[in-house]
């Protein structure tokens, strides 16, 4: 987490400052201000379901998930993620791996894939949550949007409606394997979702 970084139109800015340092108090402590979605973070169903679970009804092993990588790396700005990239497997999260981390702190980064309506449904009927390397499973606010783009949060409300957990601003996807455990746990909030420290561990090693 860095002062100023990108977040989703609207959101709190990050501020991040001393709030003491050793030259006038002999200590130090940093004053940090930032939404509940800013950097790599995780929602809870309370994100936009009225009645929805904070994260603190889950469990500490729901943020720990075997993981298959999905090559989305062909598709362009604002394309839509198709059904047929989810696979039929054993896992208990897919991760969209688009490559547009690449993208962060510019205005591109607006402009990601994002999934179709056809393909959340497709993560809920196997219960798979759903992590990215963009800003939303929805298209984001863009002066680059098409006419014929869904309005609101309908993909949030698809899988988190359902309790499938969404996880945003991944980084490092091209540095995995097909197959990993992703642990994304997150501060202890219990709230509509939080920053988490995103940690993929694979046989070899493990990427942060």
């Amino acid at each position: 987490m860095a002062d100023g970084i990108q977040t989703y139109p609207g959101d709190p800015e990050v501020d991040i400052t001393a709030a003491a340092d050793f030259e006038t108090d002999g200590y130090r402590v940093t004053a940090v201000r930032l939404g509940s979605h800013a950097g790599t973070h995780i929602d809870a169903p309370a994100h936009t379901e009225v009645d929805g679970n904070t994260l603190g009804a889950f469990p500490i092993h729901r943020f720990e998930m075997d993981t298959m990588c999905i090559d989305c790396q062909d598709l362009g700005p604002r394309d839509r993620i198709p059904p047929d990239r989810v696979p039929d497997v054993d896992a208990d999260a897919v991760a969209f791996h688009t490559g547009w981390d690449d993208h962060w702190g510019a205005q591109a980064y607006y402009d990601h894939p994002f999934l179709a309506q056809e393909t959340a449904e497709k993560c809920v009927n196997r219960g798979l949550d759903v992590a990215l390397d963009t800003l939303s499973p929805d298209p984001t606010p863009s002066p680059n949007a098409c006419e014929d783009e869904p309005e609101g949060f309908k993909i949030h409300h698809e899988l988190l409606g359902n309790e499938c957990l969404v996880i945003e601003n991944l980084r490092g996807l091209d540095q995995l394997p097909e197959t990993f455990a992703l642990r994304v746990y997150p501060l202890a909030l219990d709230g509509d979702g939080a920053p988490v420290r995103a940690v993929a561990a694979t046989t070899e090693h493990c990427i942060v």
